[in-house]
């Protein structure tokens, strides 16, 4: 079976899962009770020994055109990008009918209660765990919320914290409570309408990264590196191949 087979690819010290569908890497998730990070060009780009460590001790995939022209370079033809703003809410749609439950962190108050109330519209049929906002301010408060999660045992839990604080609290409430895990980033706030992502046409044509760059023309400083990565890809050499 082929999801046995699955090996990380290294990028610039960063590992890859080269998926081939968003379908293989729920089962491979499922089968580990794993951590997923989302990869782009940009972590593959700007990777440091620490990021790289966080990366490569869980599951990383290809949330990028960028890191899957990479993998396609390396050989691996059928590697597929999986938006991560979308690979949750299929976790959900697979595990909700089974009676999985969830449990969410991540975002305002007011979006983390929308983000709740709209997915019990979508999915009738979901067991919300429990959930809290992303702004932890105290160890008590961080500690108060592993109990919690290890107390209620749910299946998934969705953390939107932005990296590397999200993984490291996922890898910290791991110990304490094994489940399928995904980091979401800004999600959350996507999918309750508070920040808008690129329509269809730029999404398939992977030119989110432009449609983003117009709408807010600051990230300039960020997306100019990417013309580095750019240069990675036509000589097909990475800084660190190990």
């Amino acid at each position: 079976m082929r999801n046995e087979q699955v090996k990380q690819v290294m990028l610039n010290g960063v590992g890859i899962y080269p998926f081939e569908s968003e379908n293989e890497l729920i089962d491979f998730a499922l089968n580990r009770k794993c951590i997923l990070v989302a990869i782009n060009a940009e972590k593959i780009l700007h990777a440091t020994d620490q990021t790289c460590e966080i990366i490569n001790r869980n599951v990383g995939y290809s949330d990028g055109a960028g890191a899957v022209k990479a993998l396609r370079q390396r050989g691996y033809a059928n590697a597929v990008k999986i938006a991560g703003c979308e690979l949750w809410l299929k976790i959900i749609e697979r595990l909700a009918p089974q009676g999985k439950s969830f449990y969410l962190v991540g975002g305002k108050q007011e979006v983390i209660d929308e983000t709740v109330a709209k997915l019990r519209e979508q999915f009738p049929t979901i067991n919300i765990a429990g959930y809290r906002n992303g702004y932890i301010k105290s160890d008590d408060e961080r500690l108060a919320l592993i109990d919690d999660i290890a107390s209620k045992r749910p299946d998934v839990v969705f953390v939107a914290m932005g990296s590397p604080k999200q993984e490291l609290l996922m890898e910290e409430i791991q110990e304490h409570h094994q489940a399928l895990f995904q980091g979401l980033g800004g999600s959350f706030d996507v999918y309750t309408g508070h920040v808008n992502r690129a329509p269809e046409w730029w999404v398939r044509h992977n030119l989110e990264f432009a449609y983003r760059l117009i709408k807010e023309p600051k990230r300039i400083k960020r997306q100019i590196h990417l013309v580095t990565f750019a240069w990675w890809l036509l000589t097909g050499k990475f800084k660190r191949e190990k």
